[in-house]
């Protein structure tokens, strides 16, 4: 049985919309609504698409969230109700995964090439637009994670196109092991150093390098041993 191919089925940005996020409120661009026709997606992503949180998204190696129509249709059945395109604040909804989604995978929409760059780590207010403050916890159960990518070329897209994949390099990690290790414990140095040897995005190769600093730190001699 031949797979069917990967489709884009909405381009979503978002302008500042007031969220509450406990005691908290705040202006947040999770609130992504469908883009229709042709849309310019550059170095940074689409333009006018609000971001409120750059410390930890956005920028050139998280220009871009994507998300699959297949995880969110699961999604629907967890949650008991339907789910528009954008709601998980995903820029690009796909109608699924390939096999193996990995750092370094190439995406080909016409002109436009993205490269997988890193996994979605959930937050306070990914919970909040749910209506749910432990959703976060039920997000890295479900390893369901989605992924950043970074804009190699720019070009145009609409809705309806093909996604031509080419995988990346098979040494690189899975988007679910760099996901899984994110929020397991202790330090795995052999991991980190396949990780950093991968095209990840900057703000998760910055956190990596440290981790990778303290684990060597631990497994050095003692001085005089």
């Amino acid at each position: 049985m031949t797979e069917a191919a990967v489709t884009l089925l909405s381009i979503n940005a978002a302008e500042p919309q007031a969220l509450r996020i406990g005691e908290r409120l705040t202006r947040t661009g999770h609130f992504k609504q469908a883009r229709s026709g042709d849309v310019l997606i550059g170095i940074d992503g689409i333009a006018g698409d609000f971001i409120a949180d750059m410390k930890h998204h956005g920028g050139p190696d998280q220009a871009l969230y994507l998300y699959s129509k297949a995880d969110m249709d699961w999604w629907s059945e967890q949650l008991q109700r339907p789910l528009e395109p954008g709601f998980f604040g995903e820029n690009l909804t796909l109608s699924h995964w390939w096999p193996e989604l990995r750092i370094g995978d190439q995406l080909h929409l016409g002109d436009l090439v993205l490269e997988i760059t890193a996994p979605r780590i959930p937050c306070s207010t990914l919970a909040a637009r749910v209506g749910d403050s432990r959703f976060a916890k039920a997000f890295v159960k479900a390893e369901r994670c989605g992924a950043y990518a970074r804009v190699l070329k720019e070009g145009t897209v609409c809705a309806g196109q093909t996604v031509v994949v080419t995988p990346g390099d098979s040494a690189c990690p899975s988007i679910n092991e760099v996901f899984r290790y994110c929020h397991s414990k202790g330090l795995n140095p052999t991991f980190l150093r396949r990780l950093l040897a991968a095209p990840l995005a900057e703000k998760m190769r910055a956190e990596m390098e440290q981790k990778l600093a303290r684990a060597e730190q631990q497994t050095q001699p003692l001085p005089g041993l």
